[in-house]
């Protein structure tokens, strides 16, 4: 066991033996080891309100969790988001089996992204996928690149869109798939459930997880934030990190869009201050925010996505 690994898990064993009750909150992290987890840990089902439910799943990269909502009806399962893997995705499948006997209807394609959709063939055939406009585009293209190998494309193109709002009615339930804004990528869906007061935000957020903005749009996905943030919602439900505490994700929803605006603060002073992107890209700091999971990887990206937006090249 490393010497980081040994300190994680004494934080977390210090936390929850050697404080009272009231102060036992989990270590806000967005890696498995931080927190004395492995793959053996999972997938974790949780139960957000009656018949619906959280699922996390170890991403396919390790490190961190790819999340999903699952919402049981009596007329059938509507899914958001999938797995990076078929055989992730066929075990999150198997999952909803022990749910329920009610067949997949739906799946919301939340997050176009490989790690989202690369497992959605394990779905059932006759399911429905929806997406964005530009999701489905964008997931259409990907299809009609040769797969690996040779063999038939395995990505599964969208045959129904949504552009701005669509209301389902499922087996009596109210099941709202909105477009707040671009954010992650240029067509992020949410999935809203009124009654139960949950949104499943997918990779609009990312909880605990520097920002990834390589083909994000940073000022409008703050104002997406904002949106989700007036929104009547008691648990704000991420694409990735830890599936928390109602309380807790909702505080670090606000401090995930703060992380954005730090990010869009930094990039506008130094490219106010004529520094070359290339140069910003390692001179950038962000404070608190320089800690938090894939840093290193993302902050670069950031800053050139930043750049870009204030030149106005992203349309």
């Amino acid at each position: 066991m490393s010497g980081m690994r040994f300190a994680a898990i004494a934080l977390i064993v210090f936390t929850s033996i050697g404080a009272p009750a009231s102060a036992q909150t989990p270590l806000q992290t967005a890696e498995l080891v931080k927190r004395g987890l492995g793959p053996a840990d999972f997938p974790r089902v949780t139960k957000l309100a009656d018949n619906v439910y959280a699922y996390e799943e170890v991403h396919v990269g390790g490190e961190i969790t790819t999340n999903n909502l699952i919402v049981v009806t009596p007329e059938g399962v509507l899914v958001a988001d999938g797995q990076g893997t078929p055989e992730k995705t066929a075990r999150l499948v198997a999952e909803i089996a022990k749910l329920t006997p009610q067949p997949i209807r739906y799946v919301v394609v939340a997050s176009e992204h490989g790690d989202h959709t690369g497992g959605n063939a394990s779905f059932p055939k006759n399911a429905t996928f929806i997406s964005s406009p530009y999701s489905q585009m964008n997931l259409q293209r990907a299809a009609e690149r040769p797969a690996r190998g040779g063999g038939p494309s395995q990505v599964v193109v969208p045959t129904e869109t949504v552009a701005d709002k669509r209301v389902l009615k499922l087996g009596g339930t109210e099941i709202q798939i909105l477009m707040l804004g671009r954010s992650h990528t240029g067509g992020d869906l949410v999935v809203y459930l009124p009654a139960q007061k949950i949104l499943f935000m997918s990779e609009t957020y990312l909880h605990r997880m520097f920002p990834s903005l390589a083909s994000g749009y940073p000022s409008e996905w703050v104002a997406a934030i904002k949106k989700a943030q007036a929104m009547d919602v008691n648990e704000y439900v991420p694409g990735h990190g830890f599936v928390d505490s109602p309380a807790i994700l909702k505080a670090e929803l606000d401090t995930y869009r703060r992380a954005l605006e730090a990010i869009i603060a930094e990039g506008k002073r130094l490219h106010d201050a004529g520094v070359p992107e290339k140069d910003a890209e390692t001179q950038a700091r962000f404070g608190e925010f320089d800690a938090w999971s894939i840093r290193d990887m993302m902050a670069p990206r950031a800053i050139a996505r930043v750049y870009a937006e204030l030149d106005g090249q992203l349309k």
